[in-house]
């Protein structure tokens, strides 16, 4: 038999993904297991969307439309990002995609040939380094700490280009570290762009969390908008996770590119999900503002949580929905049964196997020493969360 894709082979499974389903399956079986790995709002689709979307189905839109999108719901795109944004574009400039990791596809596919590098920063998503080794682009990480809030500065991004550079992928709020780009830090990072003639990729899927400060789309920085791929989803903000809805903003070469593209792929995301994320778009923004309200405590009421934990160093995020804490200090120590922890891998199985807590390693995300929670849950669940990870490392020193 012939061998399978070597590209394909190069890639490495969603680590988030893995440890969700792992979690999912112990509860199915029996197991009494905290979970706080997967990026999910708990809060249920607004009721709203959810009597639109029924209304839409009755009425009989299920047929095949437009491979970029409805258009009626890309106009609803454009009045937000004028709204929201201060951005100006046109319906042919929207392309909705199967959720935002779609989008985030689909724009390395537009952009990128054999060899093109990718710049990253580090920590980052899981699925950034993957997609861009997908299509035959070298992704290039660009490393932070948490001394300097997970964030990468223009000087450190100057000194990554190569002539071989094609694009800088910026996730504003950051997944997994909370961390927001303010306006003054984006238009350094601007500056260096476009120096060097760059794209950006600007996931902002999380846009709509940021705690203290108000966010700022690099598109919006002088010279930003022709050159950058906004890529967001209903998903987080709306709590329509399954339903994968998002969509790309971006020039029109690049849009007509990516609109080519998905002709030949998915042809078009779900009707259903496309009209859900009208009425999320066009509808009443104050179920997004209670849920914002509700992230804030749970973050406040975890950061306050882990700070007092020996051996842990925590930061509070300015945005997003995930804590970072570094837990490297733990590294060395065995367990009550005598196994080393030597890795955020083998912390996180520990925590799994003998507390019942399931969290991500930061390795997933490109950061040895740290782990990843999500505070998108109910208190309930977060306090056992805190509870089972308090012991875990109280056992350990």
């Amino acid at each position: 038999m012939k061998s399978l894709s070597s590209r394909t082979e190069k890639i490495a499974p969603s680590l988030t993904v893995a440890i969700d389903t792992l979690a999912k399956t112990l509860i199915a079986n029996g197991k009494d297991i905290v979970s706080l790995g997967a990026g999910e709002p708990d809060f249920p689709t607004p009721e709203h969307i959810r009597r639109y979307a029924q209304q839409v189905i009755d009425a009989g839109k299920t047929r095949y439309t437009a491979p970029v999108g409805i258009l009626e719901v890309r106009e609803a795109v454009c009045r937000k990002l004028k709204r929201e944004n201060g951005l100006d574009y046109k319906p042919n400039q929207i392309i909705m995609t199967s959720g935002a990791k779609h989008a985030v596809y689909n724009c390395f596919l537009a952009l990128l040939n054999e060899g093109d590098e990718v710049i990253i920063p580090a920590p980052y998503w899981v699925t950034y380094p993957e997609l861009v080794k997908l299509v035959s682009g070298i992704p290039i990480f660009v490393e932070s700490t948490a001394e300097n809030k997970f964030k990468i500065s223009d000087q450190d991004l100057e000194k990554s280009i190569t002539p071989k550079t094609k694009c800088v992928v910026l996730n504003n709020p950051c997944n997994p570290t909370g961390t927001v780009y303010s306006k003054g830090e984006l238009e350094a990072l601007a500056k260096v762009i476009r120096k060097h003639d760059l794209f950006c990729i600007s996931d902002e899927v999380y846009e709509h969390f940021v705690y203290e400060d108000t966010f700022t789309s690099v598109a919006a920085i002088e010279g930003m908008y022709e050159r950058t791929l906004i890529v967001n989803g209903l998903s987080k903000s709306h709590c329509m996770t399954g339903w994968r809805i998002g969509y790309v903003a971006a020039s029109e070469p690049i849009a007509l590119m990516i609109g080519k593209v998905q002709s030949q792929t998915t042809h078009h995301p779900s009707n259903i999900a496309q009209y859900g994320a009208l009425a999320a778009l066009d509808g009443p923004f104050e179920c997004v503002i209670e849920m914002k309200k509700a992230f804030q405590e749970r973050r406040d009421y975890m950061f306050n949580r882990l700070q007092k934990i020996p051996g842990v160093s925590v930061r509070l995020p300015e945005g997003a929905f995930y804590l970072f804490p570094t837990v490297s200090a733990l590294f060395g120590k065995h367990t009550p049964e005598g196994v080393l922890i030597d890795s955020s891998s083998s912390f996180c199985k520990y925590l799994l196997e003998f507390h019942g807590l399931a969290i991500v390693p930061g390795i997933a995300f490109g950061n040895e020493n740290c782990v990843r929670f999500s505070y998108a849950a109910n208190m309930d669940t977060l306090q056992k969360a805190c509870d089972r990870f308090e012991a875990g490392v109280k056992a350990l020193l």
